[in-house]
């Protein structure tokens, strides 16, 4: 499956300078882009690029640090659902009927998907990398359970709300000429405790353009499948073709369905970064039931409450030099940071060759096969308040 953090007793978090936390992605996904990118990066990528052949998994390819943002890719996905101005998932809970509960749920999901900047992506999280955060009664954990493929696992509870999340996904980057496709595979799985719901999802595609113009975009098809009920949402991610429309620009369209007779209840209409509309089929009737500004405006910066109880493997703590360096624009240091723990993963990972060891994860199990792709299961059945919040 990869490497792994290798674990080194005695060694003190000071030595290493403690965690680098960044902000996090801004609705605008150019805001923070003067904070760490390096100059000239349109001819940078290209020449990355030229040495890359079309349709080739992007999975393996390694990124000097003047591509990188300073925050692995498991803080990210950590992001989109701890980082928010405006507390959308309790809402869920507090709905009184099962239709209610998905448009709710449907306004959560648009919160998960932020406009990211152009030409530079996250580290590529080390095997075993975690990434542990409490917003309120909110506490996510995140694992790297695979390196190649590259797999994440998700847990987040929320006692007082009764709420639960379990993710276990796979992006898989292809480059395509023109642009970079990636398709996230994997399903999304949240859990109404008290009201004995689970929704089901999945994730819109990635697409990275370089021609005719630069841009980053969500783009394909979601469903939101909750079996109890027999509701459903079925979105659309749109974004420009060939030439650029601002119309179809983070548009998204759709309808929430019953799923055994696919009867209309909604109609689903708007733009993602901005606000998104449901029209009653049967009266006309519409409502805005996501506003963007109002819930990723001013999103702060995690912070850290208890230094002691930092985990070795945390991703703030494992890319800090990397992540320090890039802030401060010291592009040698970064790349000597960066090669340094690469080099060490691989050491370790033929270590583990060499014995026959085989690495498990520590919070998940994880299962994978042909038909269903992967899966896991969290070893503890809600996760302990983290070390690092969000304050609400």
């Amino acid at each position: 499956m990869g490497y792994a953090i290798k674990q080194v007793k005695g060694e003190s978090l000071k030595r290493k300078g403690g965690v680098v936390l960044t902000a996090p992605l801004p609705l605008d996904g150019n805001e923070s882009d003067s904070d760490y990118r390096t100059p000239s990066i349109i001819q940078r990528i290209l020449g990355l690029l030229a040495t890359v052949k079309p349709g080739s998994d992007l999975t393996r390819l390694r990124l000097p640090p003047q591509f990188n943002i300073p925050k692995s890719q498991l803080q990210v996905y950590g992001e989109s659902v701890y980082c928010v101005s405006t507390d959308v998932l309790s809402k869920c809970t507090k709905e009184e009927t099962p239709l209610g509960r998905l448009v709710c749920v449907v306004a959560w999901f648009l919160s998960m998907y932020r406009p990211l900047p152009f030409g530079v992506a996250p580290y590529n999280p080390l095997l075993g990398e975690t990434h542990h955060v409490s917003v309120g009664s909110l506490n996510v954990l995140v694992e790297q359970v695979s390196h190649h493929p590259p797999v994440s696992a998700l847990h987040a509870s929320d006692d007082k709300h009764n709420i639960e999340m379990i993710w276990c996904q796979s992006p898989i980057p292809k480059f395509c000429g023109s642009c970079i496709e990636t398709e996230v595979v994997g399903k999304r799985h949240l859990k109404l405790l008290d009201k004995h719901e689970t929704y089901i999802m999945n994730s819109p595609k990635l697409v990275i353009r370089f021609f005719p113009f630069s841009s980053v975009e969500w783009i394909g098809n979601v469903t939101i499948r909750c079996q109890e009920t027999d509701l459903e949402a079925q979105l659309c991610y749109r974004g420009n073709s060939f030439w650029p429309r601002p119309s179809l620009h983070r548009s998204i369209k759709g309808k929430i369905v019953r799923s055994s007779t696919s009867h209309m209840i909604y109609e689903i209409y708007g733009h993602w970064d901005r606000s998104v509309m449901v029209k009653d089929a049967a009266t006309g009737q519409q409502t805005t039931i996501y506003n963007a500004k109002e819930v990723l405006s001013e999103l702060k910066t995690p912070i850290v409450m208890d230094p002691a109880a930092i985990c070795r493997s945390e991703s703030s703590l494992v890319w800090s030099e990397v992540s320090r360096a890039i802030l401060e624009k010291k592009w040698d240091k970064a790349r000597e940071c960066k090669s340094e723990i690469e080099e060490r993963q691989r050491e370790i990972a033929r270590e583990r060759q060499l014995k026959e060891e085989q690495w498990l994860p520590k919070y998940f199990r994880v299962f994978h096969s042909q038909e269903s792709g992967w899966d896991c299961v969290p070893k503890n059945n809600i996760v302990a308040p983290a070390p690092i919040v969000v304050n609400d």
